[in-house]
């Protein structure tokens, strides 16, 4: 593999831009969820289905995108996933019933290939920074996100409907993809094809497995690599168990908070500031738990510690649903860190680089499928219940059982293997 030239300062920072975009268009939904359900007349069960679509898009795509890097180039593929992002924002909104579904899973489609290859974009032209690069970036995702869950609701009422408010984060990648084409012109003067020499083992590294620092041991990996497929290891299963049970809290909660404050007595700028609470806590969060990485030589204390306050907030809502902007406080604490303990999970459990590239692609993939369990069922229950209750008790199960799984991810002295 050849390295590639990272970008002058100016152009390298365009990645935090559109790390900016990797998620308003996911987030905005929730706060509008009930007015795309009163305007098309579909219940909970199928607006459940629409909140697991970019996951599923996720799931399916992000394996995917190390062909079109070949082919493209890691910026390239980032400009053409811009391109994306704003044609299904504009399909979801414009395009009746149907482009509501294609234009979801266009915007997830789009957000994949940005997860993908945001963290290897970020390393290579911050190779002397990447921990702070990746806080950076980090931090510009969980922000995106807050913002798009505090003005969805604002600017569905000043715009006129669900519709404009959705349609409007179609212009920030668009904005960004003028920009970013500066980067792919200068990459195809510079060497003729862009900065496509990256290959495909840099397009598959996810977050975690850009935290291994994959061009670095190459020449160890042969020597040391298990012969034992990925699947065949217990370790495997609980971290990537671990990434999909964190995952569903945080997109079912970034779904389904606004509804369940809504139908707390709160109004809909109320509930979407509790949902901008909970989201944008993760940044905090996500700085404060690698103090607790360690403890004991293991990370069953952080991966407890992130995962324990979700189970709080379950039984919140559950129970005293009018304190609801507490739950989201406590809530936003704990999605937050356990993102940064899923991630961080996966890079320390990979045996080599490139043993942890695969964990990562395996973990997110099917992690997001079991994700994509939250939401959808979240709502298929409280349309056939007729209430909230049912939910919640899911949803406190869930977190419950990832508290489970963290003890057993945690523990680094657990066999990985099967013998």
């Amino acid at each position: 593999m050849n390295a590639t030239k990272a970008a002058p300062p100016l152009l390298a920072a365009l990645i935090f831009l559109v790390a900016l975009n990797l998620r308003p268009a996911v987030a905005g939904v929730g706060p509008v969820l009930t007015r795309i359900g009163d305007d098309l007349g579909w219940g909970e069960s199928v607006l459940g289905v629409l909140g697991a679509m970019p996951l599923w898009a996720f799931a399916a795509v992000s394996p995917l995108v190390r062909f079109a890097e070949r082919r493209l180039g890691a910026d390239g593929t980032v400009l053409a996933a811009l391109l994306v992002l704003a044609a299904g924002d504009l399909v979801r909104s414009f395009g009746g019933p149907a482009g509501v579904w294609l234009g979801t899973f266009a915007v997830g489609a789009g957000i994949a290939a940005g997860n993908v290859l945001v963290p290897v974009i970020a390393k290579r032209d911050y190779a002397r920074h990447v921990a702070v690069a990746t806080g950076v970036y980090s931090g510009c995702i969980t922000a995106g996100s807050a913002i798009a869950g505090l003005t969805a609701a604002p600017l569905a009422a000043a715009l006129g409907g669900w519709r404009p408010a959705l349609a409007v984060w179609a212009v920030p990648p668009l904005v960004v993809a003028a920009l970013w084409s500066i980067r792919v012109a200068r990459g195809m003067r510079g060497n003729g094809n862009g900065d496509g020499d990256d290959g495909a083992s840099s397009s598959t590294s996810h977050v975690a497995g850009t935290a291994a620092h994959v061009a670095a041991g190459t020449a160890t990996d042969a020597a040391v690599t298990d012969v034992r497929p990925l699947w065949r290891r217990p370790m495997t299963w609980w971290v990537t168990l671990f990434m999909g049970l964190q995952s569903a809290a945080f997109y079912t909660m970034s779904n389904w908070l606004p509804s369940l404050a809504a139908a707390a007595g709160f109004s809909e700028s109320q509930a979407g500031v509790q949902l901008f609470v909970f989201q944008s806590l993760g940044i905090l969060s996500g700085l404060l738990i690698p103090a607790l990485m360690h403890v004991r030589g293991n990370q069953i204390c952080a991966a407890l510690a992130a995962s324990v306050p979700m189970v709080v907030a379950g039984c919140g809502w559950l129970l005293a649903p009018a304190a609801s902007m507490l739950w989201s406080v406590i809530g936003g604490m704990g999605q937050g860190a356990s993102l940064v303990v899923a991630l961080t999970l996966i890079a320390l459990r990979g045996r080599t680089p490139s043993d942890t590239v695969a964990l990562s692609g395996m973990a997110q993939s099917l992690g997001y499928l079991v994700a994509s369990v939250g939401p959808l069922a979240f709502g298929t229950l409280a349309e056939l219940s007729g209430a909230w209750v049912a939910p919640l008790v899911l949803f406190t199960a869930l977190a419950a059982a990832q508290c489970v799984v963290a003890v057993l991810a945690g523990d680094e002295r657990r066999p990985s293997v099967v013998a």
